[in-house]
């Protein structure tokens, strides 16, 4: 007989956890650190933005109630992020939970790409994923566990037409298949791993003046007729994230209003 006693809701429910995101200062990461939050986690906050980003998002944090501590760090180096999730574990307590999407995206054709081109973008998507989810495990490890999860992109599965991004397109599928061995690596140890992999979605990058017509392009091309808005990642983010997800670890979430069906 299933344990009818279990309080489904609560399944959800992260109070009492710490939490650390990386590339909080805009777009999915903003979105998915404030909805940590509304959902009862304490958040330290990563972006080397220099603008008031991240305090924004610690703003909205702080209004839910929470606690949130912002940190300048630079995902492509090991030694900013030891200190970053030091100083989370000083200023908040265990970390247990994890969102790593710092990311950057850029377009050029394969034949024309500098060599600086390709590897400022590997190093920040996909080393810079290795690295967070580095630092971050080794203090899970040492609190018994934890879950953390990295933001991908339908393009590590498929070919966006009409991109030259092929780097890009490299970096994510890279993180999707990190992420499984990481997870694999950890499964006996307390630790999940999974992905979240975006369709097209109305961040600040998608929506520029001059992406109006791109944007039109990508909205016919998913089967919903629409972009996703960064709203739609938080409850992704949260199940995997939460005890709701307790037997769920190596996978990749899709959530791209359909554009991997067709």
């Amino acid at each position: 007989m299933p344990d009818i006693t279990l309080n489904a809701p609560k399944l959800f429910d992260l109070r009492g956890r710490i939490a650390i995101v990386t590339g909080a200062g805009s777009g999915i990461g903003q979105r998915i650190a404030i909805g940590l939050a509304q959902c009862g986690a304490d958040v330290a906050l990563l972006d080397r933005r220099t603008d008031d980003g991240l305090a924004q998002t610690a703003k909205h944090i702080r209004d839910a109630g929470r606690r949130a501590i912002e940190i300048a760090a630079d995902v492509t180096t090991k030694s900013s992020l030891a200190d970053a999730v030091a100083q989370t574990e000083s200023e908040l307590g265990s970390l247990t939970l994890a969102v790593n999407a710092a990311g950057i995206a850029n377009a050029k054709p394969a034949e024309e790409m500098e060599e600086d081109q390709y590897q400022t973008l590997m190093d920040i998507n996909l080393k810079g994923i290795f690295l967070s989810c580095q630092a971050e495990a080794r203090a899970m490890l040492k609190n018994g566990g934890g879950s953390i999860v990295n933001i991908a992109s339908m393009s590590g599965v498929i070919v966006n037409r009409g991109l030259s991004q092929v780097h890009y397109n490299a970096s994510k599928a890279g993180v999707i298949h990190m992420s499984k061995s990481l997870a694999m690596e950890w499964v006996d140890r307390g630790i999940r791993v999974n992905t979240i992999s975006p369709g097209y979605t109305a961040t600040p990058m998608n929506t520029r003046p001059e992406m109006v017509h791109q944007t039109k392009l990508f909205e016919e091309q998913t089967p919903m007729q629409r972009m996703a808005n960064v709203d739609e990642m938080v409850g992704p983010a949260v199940f995997l994230l939460s005890n709701a997800a307790s037997f769920v670890t190596g996978v990749d979430l899709l959530v791209d209003g359909g554009f991997c069906c067709w």
